[in-house]
């Protein structure tokens, strides 16, 4: 009997089965992909649910795609590849094997082996026990250096948690396990895995998003893709973020405080100057005070009328659900429902495709 990873739409999603997806994105890995792939099959074997593993190829430049290859090959009923055409970075690889994922529950992580899979059926039986739509990693006992990664890690997490309200020890780790229909409901692009749970808190409430302690071991092979250049990345990210989470519903109020905070003073400004010239007859036209006045209000205006109109078309146009954060160059394996076996049912997805449209996709050589 064949176990659906959708439901249909008649049975609640409470009540639905569950199988599971791990997504893997993956950039410059060739020396992990086997045997990352090995270590997620023994860690799920004893899994109670149907699963499958997606590796996603973000454009790599060394043998990463052919490494991909080998392993679906090896077990094309658990495994499916994504590889993408050139590098759209972490999240829209994310995004990619999400989209081709089709089980009830997805999990993510990293491909350097640096989180561990046998952590994932812990973290999926919690989100079911509990009834949460996100259980983020925490990766208390971190391998990483402290100057470099640890320490602007920690500043970053408290000023994420800080500015967003959803105190989390560890947004920046990959293992997390969600509830899939809640998190279809979000579409990531730019550099949003950062901030996955403070985008997940915009369609669920903030009391199903938990974190779990999980194992961390140090990187053997490849280079980290990370550094302190992201930290500007993250700071840009983070306002977009509190854009969104907080005034979403109203974006006007998020621009208008800026505006008026321009263009109150520059209009009691021009009020002042206003009843100089008219009623004690000064000459104002030489007086920087009214260059600077005029200056203030025309930024207050921009930013009430302009800055709305381009966050709100940008914002339509990503979740409007036409437009791609990336293209596919070939699907590897079969990315549909799971069967109860533990392998997929032949049946094709959307996230299957060529990039260019309806075309199916092929494994063509690289």
């Amino acid at each position: 009997m064949k176990l659906l990873a959708v439901p249909p739409d008649d049975v609640p999603a409470e009540d639905a089965p569950v199988a599971l997806s791990v997504v893997v994105p993956l950039h410059d890995e060739e020396d992990n992909v086997l045997p990352l792939a090995g270590q997620v099959q023994a860690a799920l074997a004893a899994s109670p649910w149907p699963w499958q593993l997606i590796l996603v190829d973000d454009g790599s430049r060394d043998r990463t795609a052919a490494r991909i290859r080998e392993a679906v090959a090896a077990s094309p009923q658990q495994l499916a590849g994504v590889l993408l055409r050139r590098r759209f970075g972490q999240t829209a690889a994310m995004q990619a094997g999400i989209d081709a994922a089709r089980g009830s529950v997805v999990a993510t992580m990293d491909g350097d082996l640096q989180n561990d899979p046998h952590d994932i059926l812990r973290m999926v039986r919690r989100l079911l026990d509990e009834d949460l739509d996100l259980l983020v990693g925490w990766r208390r006992a971190r391998k990483d250096g402290f100057w470099l990664r640890r320490l602007p890690s920690r500043l970053a997490n408290g000023l994420i948690g800080a500015v967003t309200r959803l105190p989390l020890h560890d947004y920046g780790c990959s293992l997390k396990v969600y509830r899939a229909a809640v998190l279809r409901e979000v579409r990531l692009y730019g550099e949003m895995h950062r901030f996955i749970p403070t985008w997940m808190a915009t369609v669920t409430a903030p009391e199903r998003i938990r974190e779990e302690e999980v194992s961390h071991f140090p990187r053997l092979h490849g280079k980290s893709k990370y550094g302190l250049s992201r930290t500007f990345k993250v700071l840009l990210d983070l306002l977009a973020a509190v854009f969104f989470v907080r005034f979403r519903a109203s974006p006007g109020h998020f621009f208008g405080r800026i505006g008026l905070a321009c263009a109150f003073p520059g209009m009691l400004a021009l009020t002042w100057l206003a009843w100089a010239k008219l009623v004690e007859g000064e000459a104002i036209a030489g007086r920087p005070l009214l260059l600077f006045a005029l200056l203030l209000a025309v930024i207050g205006v921009q930013f009430i009328c302009t800055g709305i109109l381009t966050e709100m078309l940008a914002r339509t146009y990503f979740e409007a659900g036409t437009a791609r954060t990336y293209l596919v160059r070939a699907t590897l394996g079969t990315p549909g429902a799971i069967d109860g076996a533990g392998g997929l049912a032949q049946r094709a997805v959307h996230g299957g495709q060529d990039g260019h449209g309806g075309r199916p996709a092929t494994a063509e050589g690289t």
